[in-house]
């Protein structure tokens, strides 16, 4: 018969037993930071959300190891203060090599069922986070044919060893390429951006969050004069969104009339939007637009960045677009861009309007910021 000390030790070890799993299951659940108004992003079945896989995904976003040179990360054309982006009119590379478009922001990014300017076939954050990471036209982290080295490092990083196991339970090896892409794109979901003084007005019931003048920009923004909300309506301001109170996605690609080198409507050769991807001339300059959260603190504009300030995007739309030859309106245009009067005052309350759309919260949110602040890592070649 099993002494009473024995019994007690035994019923001890199981309590500790499943203090660990619950601690695990409390460490592994993941709450949405999200107001009771907005809906949650889709999370795909082979990629559930964790808080440890979110913590993994953000040392690996800042984590300047994983390039070609050790000097660059995904926070460099993603900087937190810049809503993700770069201030820069075009991504530059590891390797000093300038990408064609400018730096998307990553807010909200979980509900973008097209992920970049204008490619319809890439909607898994799992996927485009191959294409900065391997790609070689153009050159970002220069990781193609190192995949050796980062596997290495993956596998006898104290830090990464850690936290693999732990957003990998049950894997041998969970030190692999495909958990990384998991894991950066468990953080990108996490980017989530639902607090700023428009949102503390519009939907939170606070009258006095927003000024007078950007109560009257707002007017302007969702009316049928300017028609800016037919592209940047909903939730996101954009037209390309998914959630999961919807019954599909739903992607629009737009010309705004940026350019028209030949009175036929042709973009520059390495920009033409949708049209790289469907071959079709009447989807020529055709790019998604992107939410305007936070859209105040991302200039430059427009996808190739060539157009510096709020004040010129207003212009150009006010204009019917920016046509590139005299008295010649981009042909391809979209019919949501044909121009619009605006006065210095409208001007200046479609400006406060979109500047009430900033979140200083998820600028400088501890659960998004560089965890190797302070510190240089070790690079390795």
């Amino acid at each position: 018969m099993p002494t009473l000390r024995t019994a007690l030790r035994h019923s001890l070890a199981a309590l500790l037993a499943l203090a660990a799993v619950a601690a695990l299951a409390i460490e592994g659940a993941y709450q949405w930071r999200l107001p009771a108004w907005a809906p949650r992003p889709l999370v795909p079945a082979n990629n559930p959300m964790s808080n440890v896989k979110v913590e993994l995904g953000r040392v690996l976003f800042h984590d300047q190891r994983l390039s070609v040179n050790g000097s660059f990360s995904c926070a460099t054309c993603h900087q937190q203060s810049r809503a993700f982006t770069d201030g820069l009119p075009v991504a530059v590379g590891a390797t000093g090599e300038k990408h064609p478009r400018n730096s998307m922001s990553l807010t909200n990014a979980a509900y973008n069922p097209a992920l970049t300017w204008a490619d319809p076939l890439q909607h898994a954050l799992e996927a485009q986070a191959l294409v900065p990471m391997f790609g070689t036209a153009p050159v970002e982290m220069g990781l193609k044919g190192r995949e050796g080295r980062i596997t290495r490092l993956l596998e006898h990083d104290p830090r990464y060893a850690r936290l693999f196991r732990a957003a990998f339970p049950g894997q041998a090896q969970p030190g692999t390429m495909i958990n990384l892409t998991r894991a950066i794109a468990a953080f990108e979901r996490s980017l989530l951006s639902f607090d700023s003084p428009y949102d503390r007005y519009r939907f939170g019931g606070d009258a006095n969050a927003i000024s007078v003048t950007a109560k009257r920009g707002e007017a302007l923004f969702f009316s049928e004069r300017m028609k800016c909300f037919h592209c940047h309506g909903g939730i996101n301001f954009t037209d390309t969104v998914a959630h999961n109170r919807m019954d599909r996605p739903e992607v629009a690609f737009h010309n705004t009339g940026l350019y028209n080198l030949d009175a036929r409507g042709a973009y520059p050769k390495d920009n033409t939007g949708l049209m790289a991807i469907t071959g079709k001339p009447e989807d020529m300059g055709k790019f998604r637009a992107p939410s305007l959260r936070n859209i105040a603190v991302t200039a430059p504009y427009m996808h190739d960045g060539s157009i510096a300030t709020l004040g010129e995007v207003l212009d150009h739309y006010a204009k019917g677009g920016r046509a590139s030859l005299p008295n010649s309106p981009a042909p391809l245009r979209s019919d949501f861009i044909r121009g619009f009067e605006m006065s210095a005052r409208e001007k200046e309350e479609m400006l406060a309007f979109l500047e009430s759309l900033t979140d200083r919260g998820f600028l400088t949110d501890p659960a998004f910021s560089d965890p190797f602040a302070g510190t240089k890592p070790v690079t390795q070649r």
